[in-house]
């Protein structure tokens, strides 16, 4: 009874509210020509459809703040629209993305011999005689199941460790920050998000392509593998990630990029790691990364699938199992959806307890196009 009054007092309070049975519609504007102008005149659906439901992500205001859409059908950009301040050479924060390509860039390493996936990671702290950290792998770093006791968008935040190392206490050796935290659980028992993860496997990459510990030399072996490995190949010249003090990469949440190059690691995700018909990571590690992790149905190798959460939940309700996306903080997207050839980038700010219409408004685009 006590639960039953908490949700009928506020009702009682607000009796314009009381019966309604749904939400009043939102009545938005006709798409004027700036939203027409955004999309090209025969994207392969019914294009007024099309404006409508891309127009609405801008003008929308359950949608803001967007500032970037490019849709990719088929590898062609059909849709491409920029908020006022923004346009195509503006560099947009990963955040969060920013996991996804860090990812890609230790399966390289894997598929070099430099890492293995299922040996204990060579972080010497760790394997000292007795430590249970030994018993990680880089299958559970990528799979967000370590055990360390990392604590993500805590409460008061100054505690959580992501903000900690980004900017408090463990700024300027971040990975050092990381790597010191105790197990919480057997590694492989337990799903956790973490930015500390991936910030863990930025200096596994490092120690990979260098025994320094230099800082400059451990910043510039990482971005020249970038840059060359995957970076250029894909067009991606945009691209700008950060490092610490320490010379590790940023890989969880620090890069800076254009939306069209953020789109063009859709689609190379989209094409199982090919560009222009060179594999620049074998096809079977997009396979790894898409599949589900044991501990978290949906979410895979640093990536989020649309399959059901712990709590019940999917990232783009409607849209099919397959689905796939980079997330970041704010509301930063890269959504692919293989079956229909689809490729969504949408930027911007949006409070991350306000995401829920951005990604109905997503997942609309995504189920426009025919599956194949």
């Amino acid at each position: 009874m006590p639960r039953a009054k908490f949700f009928i007092l506020p009702l009682l309070a607000v009796p314009a509210l009381f019966g309604c049975s749904s939400p009043t519609p939102v009545e938005l504007p006709p798409p004027d020509d700036a939203a027409k102008a955004a999309v090209v005149e025969k994207p392969g659906v019914n294009r007024d459809r099309l404006v409508r439901t891309a127009d609405a992500l801008f003008t929308d205001t359950r949608n803001a703040e967007t500032r970037a859409l490019i849709v990719l059908y088929n590898g062609r950009t059909v849709v491409e629209r920029y908020a006022p301040g923004y346009h195509q050479n503006t560099r947009f924060i990963s955040w969060s993305m920013a996991k996804t390509i860090t990812a890609v860039m230790i399966g390289q390493l894997v598929a070099d011999g430099r890492l293995k996936l299922d040996e204990s990671v060579p972080i010497p702290a760790w394997r000292r005689p007795g430590d249970p950290r030994g018993e990680i792998t880089l299958r559970h770093l990528l799979q967000m199941r370590s055990g360390l006791r990392h604590t993500e968008a805590g409460n008061p935040p100054y505690e959580s460790d992501e903000v900690r190392m980004l900017f408090l206490d463990g700024r300027d050796d971040m990975s050092a920050y990381a790597e010191a935290q105790p197990l919480e659980a057997n590694p492989g028992s337990k799903w956790e998000y973490s930015s500390a993860t991936t910030v863990i496997l930025a200096d596994l990459a490092a120690r990979a392509l260098t025994a320094s510990t230099n800082p400059v030399e451990r910043m510039n072996v990482v971005r020249d593998y970038l840059r060359t490995r995957l970076f250029d190949p894909l067009g991606m010249k945009s691209m700008v990630p950060e490092f610490d003090a320490a010379g590790t990469l940023v890989g969880g949440s620090l890069m800076h990029g254009t939306a069209q190059d953020y789109a063009r690691f859709g689609e190379f995700l989209r094409n199982r790691g090919a560009v222009n018909g060179a594999q620049l990571v074998p096809s079977s590690w997009i396979d790894f990364m898409t599949s589900p992790s044991p501990r978290n149905p949906g979410y895979g190798g640093q990536l989020w699938l649309n399959r059901k959460q712990p709590d019940g939940t999917v990232q783009w309700p409607g849209a099919p199992s397959s689905t796939f996306s980079m997330n970041g903080h704010l509301g930063q997207y890269v959504i692919v959806n293989r079956s229909n050839g689809v490729v969504v980038v949408r930027l911007g700010k949006t409070p991350d307890e306000a995401h829920e219409p951005v990604r109905a408004a997503l997942a609309k685009i995504v189920t426009l196009f025919p599956r194949e």
